[in-house]
């Protein structure tokens, strides 16, 4: 039972010692994490459209 209480007061001063963001940082990470997977999901969608007219024109296949 005593390790169990050390674990959780190291732990809590290890927490303590963090640097938490702020709320500024915090807003605009989460705006350039959904504004990277917006682009990145588009360029992904334009990669597959495109293959796959090339391929199905090579194989003589209408869309």
């Amino acid at each position: 039972m005593a390790n169990i209480v050390e674990f959780f007061r190291e732990t809590r001063r290890e927490v303590a010692k963090v640097t938490w963001p702020t709320r500024k940082e915090t807003v605009l990470t989460t705006v350039m994490i959904v504004v990277m997977a917006v682009v990145a999901g588009l360029f992904f969608f334009l990669v597959d459209g495109m293959l796959g007219f090339v391929i199905s024109r090579i194989l003589g296949m209408t869309s």
